[in-house]
């Protein structure tokens, strides 16, 4: 893993769209870096390596290293463009970091024991997916987990019910209680909605003639 969050890439000074097409035409992919009060870099990285890096899941939270003409910078993936149909990578945001100063970031959530909680015949639903999340970058986490098992028919877990790791905070609970969102929820099954509601119908229709 460690191998793939590392990048080897190159300052570039051919700049435009023009000098962007032919990059990619050689397989290469057009970048910038940016932040920590320095002057923006425009780099140039090897396609397949960032396409490979870009399938993993950490390569969107964790933090990335880019060797820069062999100078180490740590840094975020901030945005990425891709060709609307083509399995290409167009153009990649990265932003420096600085090990003493913290980050804003978005860790993805990996649901753990959502079989138990189907169990009690809820559908499951997910409101979010990732949580926008402030921390030092040594503490960035890979996930954070929600775990599903208690998780009851009619219940809603929300961000201040999710145990974040160590030095990691809530972006939305940092603004308040009415930013404490729904990130899980276990629903009533359709059929059991409809089963109700059909059950209601002829009291609601014999209501006059007990008049």
């Amino acid at each position: 893993m460690t191998d793939l969050l590392t990048l080897e890439a190159e300052v570039r000074t051919d700049l435009g769209k023009g000098a962007s097409r032919r990059l990619r035409h050689a397989n290469k992919v057009p970048a910038i870096l940016y932040g920590e009060n320095q002057e923006p870099v425009s780099l140039t990285l090897e396609h397949k390596n960032v396409f490979r890096a870009q399938q993993e899941e950490a390569f969107y939270s964790q933090v990335l290293t880019l060797n820069i003409d062999g100078k180490p910078v740590e840094c975020l993936i901030k945005d990425m463009q891709r060709h609307p149909y083509k399995q290409v990578v167009m153009h990649l945001d990265f932003m420096r970091i600085d090990a003493n100063h913290v980050v804003h970031a978005n860790a993805p959530i990996h649901f753990t024991n959502e079989d138990v909680a189907a169990k009690t015949g809820a559908n499951i639903s997910h409101h979010m997916n990732e949580i926008a999340i402030t921390c030092l970058p040594k503490d960035l986490p890979e996930f954070i987990e929600v775990d599903l098992a208690g998780l009851e028919l009619g219940q809603t877990l929300h961000l201040s019910d999710v145990t974040f790791p160590a030095g990691v905070t809530s972006d939305e609970l940092a603004k308040g209680e009415s930013h404490d969102l729904a990130v899980v929820s276990a629903n009533a099954p359709k059929a059991a909605k409809a089963s109700d509601e059909d059950e209601a119908a002829p009291a609601a229709e014999e209501a006059p003639a007990a008049e």
